[in-house]
């Protein structure tokens, strides 16, 4: 994500986001639904990690969370929790040939700008190791827009979005859908899929 303004909003609103998500996603059966699909011990990386929670339970629950976000504040707020290394980088620096069991993109990819979005699948792609499990959530619809709070989001309906994953070279396993209030205020739909490199 390199958005400027995007990257502002998440800076400021750190903080209210960290609380906002913190109960829901130390509880969120995808999330050790991702855990137990790795192996004990599993090298993983959380792709825009916001302020660290779902790394934490990853290192919790034993395995080595990376944890990634191009918010200097929300790597802050990563860095301080236990079992959290995190770094400032956007997704065009995803690097590495077969270094991960999975990966972990939360609602981050769809900040990704549209254009670049089949590279960083690419990318990510190289960076599992065979047979790894790549999970990714999205919020459903089509364009490009920006939120009540100015953040720029990319969206895709499911078909496109599994056409693009297919076309990248993973095996779709599991699909899973809701609806869900964000930062901003409103309800959005969403989809994750499960998948396997």
């Amino acid at each position: 994500m390199s958005d400027a303004e995007t990257l502002r909003i998440y800076d400021d609103k750190a903080a209210d986001y960290a609380a906002q998500n913190q109960d829901y996603l130390s509880q969120d059966p995808r999330l050790h639904g991702f855990i137990a699909a790795c192996p004990t011990g599993g090298r993983v990386l959380d792709l825009g990690c916001g302020p660290g929670t779902s790394a934490a339970v990853m290192a919790a629950a034993g395995l080595q969370p990376d944890a990634m976000d191009a918010s200097s504040e929300m790597v802050a707020l990563a860095n301080a929790l236990k079992g959290v290394t995190a770094w400032q980088a956007v997704f065009s620096e995803i690097s590495g040939t077969a270094r991960y069991d999975g990966v972990w993109a939360n609602f981050s990819l769809l900040h990704a700008p549209r254009a670049a979005f089949p590279q960083h699948l690419a990318a990510i792609k190289q960076s599992l190791k065979t047979g790894g499990i790549f999970y990714i959530a999205l919020k459903l619809g089509k364009g490009e827009a920006r939120d009540a709070l100015g953040r720029l989001y990319t969206y895709f309906e499911e078909d496109e979005l599994k056409d693009l994953l297919t076309t990248a070279g993973f095996t779709v396993k599991d699909c899973a859908y809701g609806e869900s209030k964000g930062l901003d205020g409103t309800m959005a739909r969403w989809i994750s899929v499960a998948c396997h490199g």
